[in-house]
């Protein structure tokens, strides 16, 4: 069993004993720290309200009774989404003027996973040292539950996904009349949690000619490995071919990765749905653009190629927000799938990235695949090997930086090492036990070279 807290929020595997797994006692606990970490930043108030939604995990229900039952036992009225993607749980804490929000969703780890992902006041991630207050009061354990007539309310909101829907179709880069023109026919994936019909309805209001929908009912139990990969998605790949689609659209099971699969069944590549949402942005709003260190170069020359620049941040939703805010950027995210577009919000949101996409498909009349091969080919690798019990941490990432000695290093978010035709990014996961090791290269040939490097460096 596994319990991992970091900046991500509170992630385990469902069951098991109390600090080894993520069971009802820690379900309760690390939302009883929430509760009172948040009543800490706003001790004016006299009522509180957070809004919680989840995606279609078998274990959310119960989840999400435990969270919302703490809250109110602390005297915080709780708004509940029921199923809804990550996105539209951090728009709902602004427009229900909430103090908070928790997202109940382990993102891209298996169904037996589970999270609770933590928002503040703006429905933006925790920063770190927010973060860390929150995991001091559980360890402390001093909480203080409110008599009866305190208690707070639960309150239930049904479709808010819906609402979240409108405020794309508002975005003034959104053309939903060349949309419609278009007329797109579009294979959708939704690994049976809440893109199954967060998707398709997005896709209706947009205009899409025909959608045809494949693990789209939200069971919450995934039909294939949910991280939106090539090596998963041999299904929609076929079904595109078969059914002479225009597109594929694959996303996570909380809605904030997104990948698509080009007409002929190829992969457009996660890597590549940010640069081409940059690639749209940029061409009419001018500026810099920021991802996390783990994301492709190909950025770099795009934003050039419109005047601006990329700026670099570590992993983590936050700290891609907060390096935005202080830059200024137009348009950011992460190299998995991850789009932020400020002008909707500061949070991944594969809605409006599908819809920002659509909108540059539709506008350049080409294939999907023609689209992509428009932009530099560059070769990536991630692997991830388990965190080994017999080498300390820091001893693993000083092997790595003496084996990489003679070439500049960043250790802004474990090691990032710049070569002469690539990088190299070796951090430890915030959301499982592993050590990451992504590298990206020009060639294929020198990919293998630098992968077969590293990864003996571990054996």
């Amino acid at each position: 069993m596994t319990l991992i807290s970091s900046i991500s929020g509170i992630r385990g595997t469902i069951g098991g004993r109390p600090g080894e797994g993520l069971t009802p006692l820690d379900l309760v606990r690390f939302s009883s720290a929430y509760g009172e970490w948040l009543k800490e930043q706003l001790p004016d108030r006299e009522h509180w309200k957070v809004v919680i939604g989840r995606d279609a995990r078998v274990s959310g229900e119960m989840v999400c009774g435990l969270v919302c039952n703490t809250l109110n036992a602390l005297g915080i009225d709780t708004v509940e989404l029921g199923m809804a993607p990550t996105p539209t749980v951090e728009l709902a804490v602004t427009e229900e003027q909430a103090d908070g929000g928790i997202i109940i969703t382990a993102s891209h780890n298996p169904a037996h996973w589970n999270a609770l992902k933590l928002l503040n006041e703006k429905g933006e991630f925790l920063n770190a040292a927010e973060g860390e207050r929150v995991m001091q009061l559980a360890g402390q354990e001093d909480f203080h539950y409110v008599e009866m007539e305190g208690m707070g309310i639960r309150m239930a909101e049904s479709d808010y996904h819906l609402r979240h829907i409108e405020k794309i179709l508002e975005l003034p880069l959104v053309r939903q009349e060349k949309i419609r023109q278009a007329g797109f026919r579009i294979v959708v994936d939704g690994v049976n949690s809440v893109g199954g019909f967060a998707v398709p309805a997005l896709l209706r209001s947009l205009g899409v000619k025909e959608i045809i929908e494949i693990n789209c009912e939200p069971t919450g139990l995934f039909a294939h490995d949910p991280e939106p990969l090539e090596k998963n998605l041999r299904e929609i790949s076929r079904r595109v071919v078969e059914e002479r689609a225009d597109l594929g659209i694959v996303v996570d099971p909380d809605v904030d990765r997104l990948a698509f699969v080009n007409e002929d069944g190829s992969m457009f590549g996660e890597e590549y749905t940010l640069v081409a949402v940059a690639d749209y942005v940029l061409e009419d709003t001018p500026g810099d653009v920021v991802s996390n260190l783990s994301s492709t170069a190909v950025l770099d020359e795009v934003a050039r190629r419109h005047g601006g620049r990329r700026h670099l941040a570590a992993v983590g939703e936050v700290n891609v927000v907060e390096k935005m805010k202080a830059t200024g950027a137009v348009i950011g995210g992460e190299g998995n799938g991850g789009v932020i577009y400020p002008p909707l919000h500061y949070g991944r949101d594969a809605l409006v990235g599908i819809a920002l996409f659509l909108s540059f498909l539709a506008e350049k009349d080409l294939p999907a695949s023609r689209l992509r091969a428009s932009y530099p080919t560059y070769f990536m690798s991630k692997d991830k090997i388990p965190i080994p019990s017999d080498v300390g941490e820091d001893e693993l990432f000083m092997r790595v930086k003496e084996h990489f000695r003679d070439h500049p290093q960043n250790t802004l978010d474990g090691l990032y090492v710049t070569l002469p035709d690539g990088w190299v990014h070796f951090r430890k996961s915030n959301t499982e036990p592993v050590f990451r090791i992504y590298i990206e290269m020009q060639t294929e040939e020198r990919l293998k070279e630098m992968r077969r490097e590293v990864l003996d460096l571990f054996k």
